[in-house]
């Protein structure tokens, strides 16, 4: 039995992460092609025209899942920022690494539909609403993140600096999610809760899950692709990178 065990912990080493990430992120990329086909064609194409907000609210099934993905994104590079800055991890820099440009894209894609959608619903592109502006903070520590990194040359200090930001700025999360209860917002309200039935018909449930779903699916594909090229940067002089890329 025991020589059945899987060991995870030996993944946490740069070289047996890199060759398990090659293994894992394509397919993770093809079921993020497929679950955005069908997502999207029910989205546009089956869901039906709602009834206040007329063909509009479409822009809802990309919006929303791109939002919850810029939140959650933040907090697990967050997580692994932590991580590596109390057990002096290599491999949690190198996620977090990996990470913050996927982030950064989901909170850019949130506030580009957002305005989409506010537009024809507010009158206006833009609103210092509560929960906009927090979210363009997001975006803000993002790319904070990315600029502290790329301007310090040492990288395991580069991550050191990079931790301590992303768990300062994850208090800016929660802001986010309970600004449209703690604050007088015209952003509207969750259609989806754990605790409440969807306020959504079926077919729009249905096509808000899936593109959740391959949201999760390319976050994931891409953040392993991406890791990969970051353990060989900074692992080229190791012997086993000079094997692995020949």
């Amino acid at each position: 039995m025991n020589n059945r065990v899987i060991h995870w912990f030996k993944f946490s080493s740069p070289q047996n992460f890199y060759y398990l990430a090659g293994r894992m992120w394509p397919w993770f990329a093809a079921l993020a092609v497929v679950l955005s086909a069908v997502g999207l064609w029910i989205s546009f194409f089956v869901a039906p025209v709602d009834a206040q907000q007329g063909q509009g609210y479409r822009i809802i099934f990309v919006h929303v899942p791109a939002s919850q993905m810029s939140m959650f994104i933040y907090l697990v590079m967050a997580a692994w920022a932590g991580f590596g800055l109390a057990f002096n991890t290599r491999l949690s820099g190198m996620m977090a690494s990996a990470l913050a440009p996927t982030g950064a894209l989901f909170a850019f894609l949130s506030l580009v539909t957002g305005a989409l959608w506010g537009k024809p619903m507010w009158g206006a592109w833009w609103v210092w609403d509560a929960r906009l502006t927090s979210e363009l903070i997001l975006l803000f520590l993002y790319l904070g993140f990315l600029a502290l990194q790329s301007s310090i040359d040492d990288p395991r200090r580069a991550d050191k600096a990079c931790a301590v930001l992303a768990l300062v700025g994850s208090v800016n999360v929660p802001i986010i999610y309970f600004s449209v209860k703690w604050w007088n917002t015209l952003h509207q309200g969750a259609s989806v809760s754990l605790t409440k039935s969807p306020t959504m018909a079926s077919t729009m449930l249905w096509g808000m899950l899936i593109m959740v779903v391959a949201f999760w699916m390319y976050a994931i594909a891409i953040a392993l692709a991406r890791v990969r090229n970051i353990i060989l940067e900074r692992e080229r002089h190791t012997e086993w990178v000079k094997h692995a890329v020949e």
